[in-house]
């Protein structure tokens, strides 16, 4: 997958998706250490994450807007949202709120969001790796994240919103 830009442009991983899908003649290095053109069919199995820019972009509106710029480029017109960074204003709790907002699109039968990203771990927040101090189990040393408990929230909306656009789509 590749994310919008940090603008919030699409844009950007529209054209990086139509490059990937492309063959591609590179040199490169063996695994013998000898160096190598490589060549690639390309990878047809490309999607644009929406992980927000300026401002939040997993509103129906964007999603919205990302399809058809996809389609206008003659791509499947599915995105990926990232619940975190722009999307939660860089606030990890706030996934919560990008989950309850993408599971209502989903269950009004919006099929063109296929999965989501979520920033979780075992427990929630994060912890700078700090010399001779030793690190807390199940907290990340990365991006902040949702503990294990609001993980399991935000899944069990999704599963709920999915059964629901199943319905949704089979009554159309």
């Amino acid at each position: 997958g590749f994310k919008n830009g940090t603008d919030g442009n699409v844009r950007i991983a529209v054209d990086a998706i139509r490059a990937a899908a492309s063959p591609h003649h590179f040199l490169s290095v063996t695994k013998a250490g000898h160096s190598a053109i490589v060549s690639t069919n390309g990878n047809e199995d490309c999607h644009v994450i929406l992980r927000g820019g300026k401002e939040a972009n997993y509103d129906a509106a964007h999603v919205e807007a990302a399809c058809q710029e996809l389609a206008k480029s003659g791509l499947a017109s599915r995105v990926m949202i990232d619940f975190s960074h722009a999307n939660s204003r860089k606030d990890f709790k706030r996934q919560l709120e990008v989950a309850e907002d993408v599971g209502r699109q989903m269950a009004a039968g919006e099929d063109r969001i296929f999965g989501v990203m979520i920033e979780s771990h075992l427990k929630e927040g994060r912890q700078d790796l700090q010399p001779g101090k030793p690190l807390q189990t199940g907290v990340s040393i990365t991006d902040a994240c949702l503990g294990w408990e609001d993980t399991v929230t935000a899944l069990d909306l999704l599963a709920d919103a999915v059964r629901r656009r199943r319905i949704e789509l089979e009554d159309r």
